[in-house]
């Protein structure tokens, strides 16, 4: 789906450029199943001159972006970033101000753990018009698709999302209220330190047979869903192996997951 880009020239000066600039949409692709995208988000997709998506977009999502369409790639695995996410602003701003109407498409929601908001205080600096289109952010995608319903009244009067990677790398969770057991915990980007993850909580006192869902690849054809407990965490990520992109939901709404899931039942209706 990228395309190979000749020269620096002809991607900021496009033939045809009319001297006003374009628009950047910060577009939600939704998890990873295409038919989780909104309406507003595919009409987007489609009339683009240049859809600027992360890793985490599905490839069944990329399939509705037309042949003709610029399609730049400037997603970060772990440990190996193709460009900074200064550069990834300062692309967007460049983009823009060659005339182009930019779909900056980001796994998920673009305001949750996406960076969306950097990307649009730099857009708006920059005097650059910018829309957002909300997607459905993996915890509620993943969740639902797994048959596990965050915030069922009868176990769960509230529910956080928190990022399982710190700024500096492994996340500091010192407060007590993550303790409690009464609320769901989601864990974005949470495999590598699942380890620290589940110890740090049972130090604030979260009991260790809490139990743990690792959902891998959620809403995807290939979702896998693990279920463990909060001690057996780590030994569970050691043996299995997940890959990202993987939630841990941390609760007892975890207990409502049945093996025999949603997704193993769909019907398909057709037009």
């Amino acid at each position: 789906m990228t395309q190979a880009i000749e020269t620096l020239d002809k991607l900021f000066n496009p033939q045809g450029a009319t001297g006003q600039d374009g628009v950047v949409w910060l577009v939600g692709a939704g998890p990873g199943d295409v038919e989780l995208l909104t309406l507003k988000a595919l009409r987007l997709i489609k009339v683009a001159d240049v859809v600027v998506y992360d890793r985490l977009v599905s490839d069944e999502v990329m399939a509705e972006v037309p042949a003709g369409t610029l399609a730049i790639d400037v997603g970060k695995k772990p440990g190996s970033h193709g460009l900074k996410q200064g550069q990834i602003n300062q692309l967007l701003v460049d983009l823009a101000r060659s005339g182009r109407n930019v779909v900056r498409l980001k796994g998920g929601d673009p305001f949750i753990f996406g960076r969306g908001g950097e990307e649009m205080a730099f857009l708006q600096q920059a005097g650059i018009a910018c829309q957002v289109v909300p997607g459905i952010t993996a915890a509620a995608g993943c969740a639902a698709a797994s048959g596990i319903p965050l915030t069922h009244r009868d176990c769960a009067q509230s529910l956080r999302l928190i990022t399982g990677h710190g700024k500096s790398g492994e996340p500091c969770l010192e407060d007590k209220s993550l303790a409690a057991d009464n609320q769901t915990l989601v864990f974005y980007m949470g495999l590598k330190w699942s380890s620290s993850i589940s110890s740090q909580l049972m130090a604030q006192g979260r009991d260790a047979a809490t139990p743990v869902a690792i959902i891998e690849n959620g809403t995807r054809a290939d979702q896998r869903v693990l279920i463990t407990t909060l001690t057996q965490l780590s030994e569970t990520v050691a043996r299995e192996q997940p890959q990202s992109p993987a939630l841990l939901l941390v609760g007892e709404v975890v207990r409502f997951y049945q093996e025999a899931s949603i997704r193993a039942t769909e019907t398909h209706i057709s037009p």
